[in-house]
């Protein structure tokens, strides 16, 4: 497969319907990681850009709100539809951006089901009603914001679009949506085919730049009533306290994390491995939840090590559009060397176990280290890489403390064949989700993700994204005497 794209890839923005070039007629390059190529020029949105974006939202959000559940539906059904039947481009355009092999590209089917299950999923958002109050009648319900600002992140792009987008559109708000600089690609095919499903005008506007200063300028905007945002726990500390100082805008945001893993002595330890090693290996290890600290009993702990080397080491880097490639290089020349100011951190630190730099590229080979102290930045801060740090404990208290002793709490997991302790864990682990036998990037569309601490605030997924993109209002209805 070429590793270009196609002549007719969407570069443009899309504002009110359209699209068209940035107001200042600036680009920026997006690079294939792995071979290094310019593969497109994106055009840059900038203030004057977001200002049209959200314009354009505004003016088509009455009649949006207005259309009713099942008009709504039919759109996002349609293009549910057509992101299926463009399964194969975007899985292209996607290996382009992001450099995860492209045998791992599942997305299409999640981002096609977000939107097949919100057709219908406006209907969920209910309210109330209570004659507890004498001769008054007594309602909640739940409105749209009117403008929300979407914000995802880079290395799940077309997942991030659709679990936003989605909910958004369906509870009767109308969106500016803000892809990220290093994958655009996919969010501009989208905009294709919503054209193609034939969206009102101003409803979708999907725009491509940076966070400085597109993202700001939309986290700052007063016609913005709710933003979410997926990315780096620093960029939604900006986002809060632009919202905060701008109109008090809804946040919700999911953040970075330092998974913890807890292997006892009871675990199937064939089970944990190939599951843990997955968990930091995925996409080289660029996932928010990705397990990137391990902790097993001292009594397992050179057979897990043995086995965990071996299961982690048998990856085979290469061009991620050939489809034996399994460990694709990182994103970009700065996400590369972030990682290794943390490689070189570990050998300080710690013990290099296995891997490091493979000093061809951009590619990380899957890196372990041992008997790193709890106090070093790479166990408190996070790689975003295929890094994982391997440390040992005796009691269960020590695990639970040990797994807790970060500022980030998104997902943790525990290996046991004890039910009792499996619950006991599941309740102390300060995380958002806890996977019991089983680690990320296990999840339930129909359970809530998100995190505690530092890892963000508000849930997403299907029962709870709804929520998110709706206000509750109470209306009192007071009753004449008969």
């Amino acid at each position: 497969m070429a590793s270009t794209v196609n002549e007719s890839t969407e570069t443009q923005l899309f504002i009110n319907g359209q699209f068209r070039a940035s107001s200042s007629g600036k680009t920026f390059e997006v690079v294939y990681p792995y071979t290094k190529e310019v593969v497109a020029q994106v055009q840059e949105a900038n203030i004057e850009d977001v200002e049209d974006a959200v314009t354009a939202a505004s003016t088509a959000f009455p009649a949006w709100r207005d259309l009713g559940t099942d008009k709504r539906g039919a759109y996002l059904r349609k293009l549910s539809q057509l992101i299926l039947e463009s399964n194969n481009e975007l899985a292209k355009l996607e290996t382009l951006c992001t450099g995860r092999p492209i045998t791992q590209f599942v997305d299409a089917g999640l981002a096609a089901e977000s939107f097949a299950y919100f057709a219908g999923g406006g209907w969920t958002a209910q309210g109330t009603a209570s004659l507890n109050t004498p001769d008054h009648l007594n309602l909640t319900v739940k409105q749209p914001y009117g403008v929300v600002a979407l914000i995802i992140p880079w290395n799940f792009p077309l997942i991030m679009f659709a679990g936003k987008m989605a909910p958004a559109l369906a509870a009767g708000n109308t969106v500016v949506l803000k892809s990220s600089e290093k994958a655009p690609l996919t969010s501009l095919y989208v905009a294709k085919l919503i054209e193609k499903a034939g969206f009102p005008p101003g409803v979708v506007n999907i725009i491509s730049g940076f966070g400085n200063p597109t993202g700001a300028a939309l986290a700052s905007h007063m016609a913005v009533r709710c933003i979410s945002f997926t990315g780096s726990t620093v960029t939604g500390q900006k986002i809060q306290e632009a919202a905060a100082k701008s109109n008090m805008k809804h946040v919700h945001m999911e953040l970075g994390g330092k998974s913890p893993a807890i292997i006892f002595e009871d675990a199937d330890l064939e089970t944990a491995v190939a599951q843990t090693q997955s968990g930091i290996q995925f996409n080289s290890g660029q996932v928010c939840a990705a397990n990137s600290r391990i902790y097993m009993h001292e009594s397992v702990a050179k057979r897990f090590i043995k086995l965990f080397r071996e299961k982690f080491s048998a990856v085979q880097m290469g061009d991620p559009l050939h489809p034996a490639t399994s460990h694709g290089p990182q994103i970009d020349l700065l996400q590369y060397n972030r990682i290794k100011e943390y490689l070189a951190i570990g050998e300080k630190d710690g013990t290099l176990s296995l891997g490091g730099d493979a000093n061809d590229g951009f590619f990380v080979r899957p890196t372990i280290f041992e008997g790193v102290g709890e106090d070093s930045q790479l166990m408190r801060e996070e790689v975003f890489g295929p890094v994982v740090a391997i440390n040992t404990f005796s009691t269960e208290t020590e695990a639970i403390e040990k797994a807790n002793n970060s500022e980030f709490g998104l997902y943790a997991a525990v290996f046991t064949k004890d039910l009792d302790r499996a619950v006991r864990l599941a309740k102390a682990l300060d995380a958002g989700t806890v996977g019991v036998n089983c680690t990320s990037p296990t999840n339930a569309r129909d359970t809530a993700f998100g995190g505690f601490k530092m890892s963000g605030n508000g849930r997403e997924g299907f029962l709870y994204s709804l929520d998110s993109f709706l206000e509750t209002k109470s209306i009192l209805i007071k009753t004449a005497r008969l």
